[in-house]
């Protein structure tokens, strides 16, 4: 939606209402895969959820709306890209105090720029060792299902900005949501994608920034 100019307040309520839709198919597909930690999940979500319902409801200027969502995008391409170069790292449990602050400031961002949280949580775990990557995706997708579902809760007034093509949009991200969760919790190999999504990410968020 950056890349193709989408206006601030269609942007945010836009991204949230996608996010629910792939990010339950995603969430569905990786638990059953058996991707996925209820004792790693439920301390981030416990503070992002209240986070991310009050960053939905504040209002930021279309400027720093835009700065604000450029450097996320620019920041996530350049974890992203970390993710899918750095070596495995040794598994332990995050501290119980660390993921409850962490878990706050990314519902904050989350509910303020609609991206769902997922894009700042994944590295987190991957860089701090504190989860494999297939069961980082089951959490991050889990993660962004809560989030998107405050911050949407936290703006209702706002889904009349979404457009009317909304369910092409959502027919499309469902089956693309299905075809890669399918691929990424069995079969995949995501450090090519990851390297994609990274680029991608980062030329969407250099525009929102200088243009």
């Amino acid at each position: 939606m950056a890349l193709l100019g989408v206006a601030p307040q269609v942007m945010r309520p836009t991204a949230l209402t996608l996010n629910i839709l792939v990010a339950l198919v995603v969430t569905i597909k990786f638990y059953r895969a058996g991707c996925f930690s209820w004792p790693l999940f439920w301390p981030f979500a416990l503070t992002s959820i209240p986070f991310a319902f009050i960053g939905g409801a504040l209002t930021l200027p279309t400027s720093a709306y835009k700065v604000i969502v450029g450097l996320v995008l620019v920041y996530a391409a350049y974890r992203l890209f970390r993710a899918a170069r750095g070596a495995a790292t040794a598994i332990k449990p995050p501290p119980l105090w660390a993921a409850l602050i962490l878990g706050a400031g990314i519902g904050l961002l989350s509910g303020l720029t609609g991206v769902g949280g997922g894009i700042f949580l994944s590295p987190l775990l991957l860089m701090l060792g504190w989860a494999e990557i297939r069961q980082t995706s089951g959490i991050a997708a889990a993660f962004i299902l809560v989030n998107s579902l405050a911050g949407l809760l936290g703006q209702l007034s706002s889904l009349a900005a979404v457009p009317s093509t909304i369910p092409i949009w959502a027919a499309a991200v469902l089956v693309g949501g299905w075809v890669g969760a399918e691929y990424g919790s069995r079969r995949l190999n995501t450090a090519t994608l990851r390297r994609l999504l990274a680029v991608v990410l980062a030329i969407a968020g250099l525009k929102l920034i200088f243009t």
